[in-house]
């Protein structure tokens, strides 16, 4: 008897052995099969898996059964399989051909005779997954002890199944991002948060020179390029989603516009902890050369009328004076009014077109970053705004700083932006009595420099697109007057050179509110 228990004992250990070596689910269930009749000395054995979705149990594996059988499928309670499923429990049936629950539909296609049968269920975390079954005892009948290992083997093959589910599972979820990771046009890069990489797709391999370079963290893979912000300001960022850019100058020019994302993980309690980033990066260097080009031409072409436009505006004014001084023919005054009407619109475009192209080529190392009272430069941009709009009648300025803010940013740039946010808050407001307001405050380390309206709002739709270049709230809307569409295209520009942002909010009927973001 003690070298029985030995045989047994020394049969599950070999047996455990060999279902832990196996992860791919078709080979494991085949050596489950090809044991379970082994370890309690039955003709064979049947293994039945539990369809969670139909709570029916099915063959996955049936060695030497017709097809026709391994096609059939069993109900919970149905046949001793489906007892021993329901109940959750082994049993023990020496003369099958008396049990009354005994399916002979498999015997009757298979043309196998039952005699006996030691049925187990495969139980993981309380539930049933499947059932092994050994069938005809081969030198007696089956005794308790038979029960005993029987149970040990299904509670192994439990285990061995369960572990093989999830290697598929957690197989194919990464067969799935792989499949993403390539399909992607931009180039991916999924690291650790400390930013060594796991992964990283074909476009990224391209982009940063993998083959040449071989890199194992992010911060590597980075180096030859000049990133804007800087690595380590990206990765100590709060922010889930953060911006940024990177170049090369040589042996080409190449640019890319990236993304890094935080990805997170809650633990039990709710709190959640960053477990890696989603690095995106897309390649802009053909768009990036084009508004170069483009920004040269606009220079180039500003700087090319400035001269014919000043003598046309010069010589305008002699003939206005003097047709007016000498009273010449209405049509020849008006004429002369006209030129130099329209002459002094187009030099004002002109020039803030060139102002902008000036502003557009700037970046944070080229700026002349200074400290000013903010309310001091509200005061001065007020005072040039009402110079310019000094005919216009109900227009009504009010400063809002509850507190002196001193501001270390370029100045002269800080007072353009705003400038263009008062212009704009003066020409698209149709009201007879214009209320414009400024006002400063300090909120989580940024100066907000905000400036408000009472004119008619800006559709929910428009609010992300004018910022965009040359982009202008149809004329039916806003009665749209001269200009090329810059202005806010400016502002944004003047933020994102000292790293902050502007933004916009409104209501229709009621006015709107744009703001500068500045870090303090």
């Amino acid at each position: 008897m003690i070298m029985q228990s030995q045989e047994s004992l020394e049969m599950l250990v070999m047996v455990s052995r060999l279902l832990s070596s196996k992860l791919d689910i078709g080979e494991l269930l085949t050596t489950i099969m090809r044991l379970a009749s082994r370890v309690v000395g039955a003709e064979r054995a049947s293994l039945y898996l539990l369809d969670e979705k139909t709570q029916e149990l099915y063959f996955d594996v049936a060695l030497g059964l017709p097809e026709d059988v391994q096609k059939m499928r069993f109900k919970l309670g149905e046949g001793i399989a489906g007892a021993c499923a329901k109940e959750g429990r082994s049993l023990i049936i020496n003369n099958v051909a008396n049990d009354p629950r005994h399916a002979r539909k498999v015997d009757n296609k298979s043309g196998f005779v039952t005699q006996s049968l030691l049925t187990c269920p495969m139980i993981i975390k309380g539930k049933v997954i499947g059932v092994v079954q050994a069938i005809n005892k081969t030198d007696s009948d089956f005794v308790e002890s038979d029960k005993n290992n029987f149970e040990a083997f299904a509670s192994q093959a439990a285990i061995a199944i369960e572990n093989s589910r999830l290697f598929s599972s957690v197989k194919e979820e990464k067969r799935k991002l792989e499949i993403v990771f390539k399909r992607v046009n931009e180039g991916a890069v999924l690291t650790t948060p400390d930013g060594e990489i796991i992964i990283l797709n074909h476009s990224a391999k391209l982009y940063l020179e993998y083959e040449k370079y071989k890199f194992t963290g992010i911060s590597q893979a980075l180096s030859n390029f000049s990133v804007k912000p800087p690595f380590e300001q990206i990765i100590k960022s709060e922010s889930p989603i953060v911006r940024f850019e990177i170049m090369r100058e040589k042996p080409k020019k190449f640019y890319l516009d990236g993304s890094a994302i935080k990805l997170y993980k809650e633990d039990k309690a709710g709190n959640s902890t960053v477990e890696g980033w989603l690095w995106i990066l897309a390649d802009v260097t053909a768009q990036r050369l084009e508004e170069y080009m483009a920004r040269n031409f606009l220079s180039l072409i500003s700087h090319k009328f400035k001269t014919p436009l000043a003598s046309i505006n010069g010589f305008a004014q002699i003939l206005k004076e003097e047709a007016a001084a000498k009273n010449m023919p209405e049509i020849v005054q008006k004429s002369a009014e006209t030129i130099f009407s329209q002459g002094g619109k187009l030099t004002h475009l002109v020039g803030s077109l060139l102002d902008f192209v000036t502003i557009d080529s700037l970046d944070e190392t080229t700026i002349n970053k200074t400290e000013f009272e903010v309310s001091a430069v509200f005061n001065e941009t007020v005072e040039l705004v009402k110079n310019k709009f000094k005919e216009m009648d109900g227009l009504t300025f009010k400063v809002v700083a509850p507190e002196p803010i001193t501001l270390k940013a370029d100045k002269t740039l800080v007072k353009n932006a705003l400038k263009s946010l008062l212009d704009n808050a003066v020409k698209f407001n149709p009201a007879k009595n214009k209320l414009i307001i400024l006002s400063a405050q300090v909120k989580d380390g940024r100066v907000l420099l905000s400036v408000g309206d009472n004119g008619p709002g800006i559709p929910g739709e428009e609010l992300t697109n004018v910022f965009n270049k040359f982009y202008q709230v149809e004329a039916s809307f806003t009665g749209q007057v001269e200009g090329w569409g810059l202005g806010l295209a400016l502002v944004k520009k003047v933020a994102e050179v000292h790293n902050g942002q502007v933004y916009a909010k409104s209501q229709l009927q009621k006015g709107s509110a744009f703001t500068i973001a500045l870090p303090l």
